[in-house]
Parts: C-alpha cells; structure tokens; sequence
C-alpha cells in the first residue's frame, strides 16, 4: 500500500521493529541440532503452534504415524512443530494430518521404505475445494517451484521424517542417490480441465470432499507427445516408459500417470475413459524375455521378487516364465496404475511416476475433515 507522505499527519505502515539478529540465531540454532532439510527453518514459538493446533479437533498427544521398526511415534503436536517450521501457514495444517492419515493407509512408509537404498519420497495429491481455498497449485509448474502451499505442505512431511523419526541422510536414510522429491512433493489434481471424476472419487469419496492420496514415488519420467492426436500413439508412448528396464526392480512395478490436459483431453475425445487408459497401458507396457536377458533381469529373487539374473544363486523363475511366456507385463493389473490430470493447457507433456510396490487395490486416499477454525460456535477450545 501507498501512502501520500506529504499530506499532513500522513505516516508510512511498515513492519514491526524485529531483532533480526535474534531471528538467524534461531534459524543457525535449529541448523546446529540437525532439524533442517538443508534449507532454513522458520522458529516455532509456543504461541505459533497453538495457531497451527487450533485447526485440528485432534488432542496435541494423539499418534498420527508410527513406524513400529524404530520404535518411534510422532504426535499431533510434532506434526504441528514440523509444519510451522517448514513454512506452512496454520491453515494448511488439516491437509499436513490428512497426508499422514493416507501415508498410514499406504503402508510401506511405516516398513522402512523410506530409509531405502532405492530413494523413494511420498508424493501428495490433493483433491476438492481445498485446492482453491489454499492456493494448491495444479496447473503450470506443478511438479516445480513458486507455490507456498503445495512446497510447504510436502517440505512438512519431510521435515517430520527428519526430526520425529530421525532419517537423517546418510545415517538411517540411506537412499543412494535420492530424488528432489525428498524436500518436498506436493500437487493438486486440475480437476477444472480434466475431461473425468477426480482421483478421489475414483476411490469412492465425494467428488466435493478434499482429500489427500499418498504414494512413494521414486522417480517422475516425462513423456513428450507434442505430435499425434492419436490415442493409441500416445498410449504406446507411455507404455514405452512405464516398461523401461532401467524401472525393473520388482517382478512386477507400478505406477501414477499424470496427464497434462490435452493428453487427457486426446484420450476422451477418442472415447476413452480412465479404465481405458489403465487397461492398454496394462497390455503393452511389457517386455520380451530376451531384452530382460540383455540387462540380466530374467528372473527373481525367491525371497523378495526383486528381478536378477538367472545365474544368480537365489534366482527362481518369474511368473511369466513359469507359465512359458515369452512376454512380461511390468504391472500386475491395470489397476496398479493410478491416472490423474494435472499441469497446464498449453502443450502436450504427461508424466510417469514410478511408485513403490506392486499395487493393484484401492489408493491410499484421506478426507480432509473440516477445519474447526470455520465453525468456531461449534468446537470451542
């Protein structure tokens, strides 16, 4: 805002006086105890997090996640610390609760996936009104950078794995190499230009609910299909990138498939729905026998069903093998491939991301309840 400073009386707002030496102290005091990502904190004081706590009807001691393997828990309270001091605003917390809620469902976080050599990361993405209401970003950018929320809310997650359960980088994480995602990774479905129900209808909530779906990801390959209006063209194309050997790891892997727009707009207006795309990205995402043979994939561990080579001492022959096929999907079903819309309209770019585990049921989806802090009258605190 502008002030007239020469109309009489007139005085220029500007922020209160703040000890800013005081403020990086606290910010080189949390670098110190290892409770950063790598990037600054913000400093939680007492009243701060009761802002981030009065939008939850849930007790500051209750248990949002466990990881039973470490024996160790993080409360209502710890979430709350972590999402202030990642740079969330206090209203963003019911999506931080709704996060851990769908990383509950999911699993694998909780077995020590994230402390793998593999590197994996959660990725958040969020549904319903909440996207608007909080500035979510789901269109241009969306895996990128210039958005509070969306690099807030997935930082918050990190941070809370950092200090509550101590996955430290190069201690208990020991990712190889690891992926961005480990800072943040957080985006909305852009429900407005997808040409279908939203994620979270898919798995059975309403399509006016916000809700979070949780999946580790371990890598996010774009597909560049700027050329073809035709579906099955475009289908192939991400078949092809899906079935990469390099992806391998398991007997069979599966994924999320986030279309741009016209990606989605391309396959509806050919007829085709989201189980469309599912099903015949299922039947040629695949790879022969002989090209598994080439980078030694040919067969499975016994005890874990990570792909080796034949010759390897704990080899047994995978299921296709079994059954004298020569041919070998890369997912289970085609429901162990999730498809949402997000990015913008302005050119033909997707995206595969590989997730963990061979899945096939339902998405680990939360409701985001609603915020008490919007019916004051009805939960006094």
């Amino acid at each position: 805002m502008q002030v007239d400073t020469d109309a009489p009386g007139a005085e220029v707002a500007g922020p209160p006086a703040v000890d800013m030496a005081a403020v990086r102290q606290a910010m080189e005091y949390c670098a110190e105890q290892g409770w950063t990502d790598g990037l600054p904190v913000v400093p939680v004081t007492d009243s701060f997090l009761q802002e981030f706590l009065q939008h939850t009807d849930r007790a500051p001691d209750d248990v949002v996640f466990r990881m039973p393997h470490l024996n160790r828990t993080c409360s209502v309270r710890a979430a709350a610390i972590n999402a202030a001091m990642a740079g969330c605003l206090p209203e963003y917390f019911p999506v931080v609760l709704a996060a851990w809620d769908a990383l509950t469902q999911e699993g694998y976080a909780g077995k020590g996936i994230w402390q793998s050599t593999t590197g994996t990361a959660p990725l958040l993405l969020v549904n319903g009104p909440v996207r608007e209401r909080l500035g979510i970003n789901s269109r241009g950018n969306v895996f990128g950078s210039g958005f509070r929320a969306n690099a807030t809310i997935g930082r918050a997650i990190r941070l809370t794995a950092i200090n509550a359960f101590g996955l430290h980088p190069q201690q208990l994480d020991q990712a190889t190499q690891g992926t961005p995602a480990k800072y943040s990774a957080c985006i909305a479905e852009n429900e407005e230009e997808s040409p279908w129900p939203p994620l979270h209808a898919d798995a059975g909530l309403d399509a006016g609910d916000s809700a979070v779906t949780a999946m580790l990801i371990r890598s996010a390959i774009h597909v560049e299909a700027r050329h073809t209006t035709d579906p099955e063209q475009l289908g192939r194309d991400i078949a092809g990138t899906l079935a990469r050997t390099g992806a391998l790891v398991h007997e069979t892997i599966s994924g999320c498939l986030v279309l741009g727009p016209e990606h989605a707009w391309l396959f509806d207006r050919a007829g085709w729905s989201k189980a469309d795309v599912r099903q015949f990205v299922h039947e040629h995402a695949t790879n022969t026998r002989a090209r598994l043979v080439e980078v030694g994939k040919d067969a499975v561990s016994r005890h874990t069903r990570w792909r080796l080579p034949d010759g390897h001492p704990d080899a047994v022959p995978d299921t296709c093998a079994s059954a004298g096929q020569d041919v070998v999907p890369v997912l289970n079903s085609p429901e162990a491939l999730l498809v949402a819309v997000a990015g913008a309209r302005n050119a033909g770019v997707s995206a595969v991301l590989e997730t963990f585990g061979p899945r096939g049921g339902p998405p680990a989806v939360a409701r985001i309840p609603d915020d008490p802090t919007q019916h004051p009258e009805e939960t006094p605190r």
